[in-house]
């Protein structure tokens, strides 16, 4: 590819993953074999990340004369803290999945199995896990928190209290307080 090549394809990369992260339901990334460079952007991308212990990873840039263009710059100081971030851009570094859930990088990391896909099973667990929660309060949280974690504190507060005013007019809302007083499991229905 051309100089300009280059650019346009970095450009578009860095806008499928700004895509995917304002995904509005959650997003879990499963990393059961490589996530280099560009692969782990994508993963940084997600809300959630589930690693087979035995998954490679890292934003190995700056190994081949590149750095990450992709929202790792920005993503992966916001996850592990700007020195952490800094340490594994410059050297490099490709962490093991049992690495990268000590690190604080993954939520889970898993024994990978003999399918070698152990890691989109937790992955699919976790989903099952979140899929009978109230849509609109889980995508109201998403929003608070990704948006609250832009600014200070105190406009983070105030983007909450706009996201739980939103929540508040729900069935779902309604729904779940009559299951907890009534001692049942809430059936939400998205509205």
């Amino acid at each position: 590819m051309s100089d300009v090549e280059v650019g346009t394809f970095v450009q578009r990369l860095r806008g499928l993953m700004s895509e995917i992260a304002a995904f509005p339901a959650p997003t879990i990334a499963a990393m059961d074999g490589f996530a280099l460079g560009g692969g782990l952007e994508l993963a940084l991308a997600c809300d959630l990340r589930i690693a087979a212990s035995s998954a490679v990873m890292g934003l190995i840039e700056t190994t081949r004369g590149l750095l990450p263009g992709a929202g790792g710059t920005q993503r992966l100081p916001r996850c592990l803290g700007v020195a952490l971030a800094k340490e594994l851009i410059f050297t490099g570094r490709r962490l093991n999945g049992a690495q990268a859930h000590d690190l604080g990088l993954v939520n889970h990391a898993v024994d990978q199995n003999e399918e070698g896909n152990a890691a989109y099973h937790r992955a699919l667990a976790l989903a099952q896990e979140i899929l009978p929660q109230a849509p609109i309060a889980v995508r109201l949280g998403k929003v608070a928190i990704d948006r609250g974690m832009e600014v200070d504190i105190a406009s983070g507060m105030a983007i909450e209290q706009m996201c739980y005013a939103q929540n508040i007019p729900t069935q779902d809302r309604l729904e779940g307080m009559a299951a907890f007083r009534e001692k049942r499991a809430p059936k939400f229905v998205g509205k």
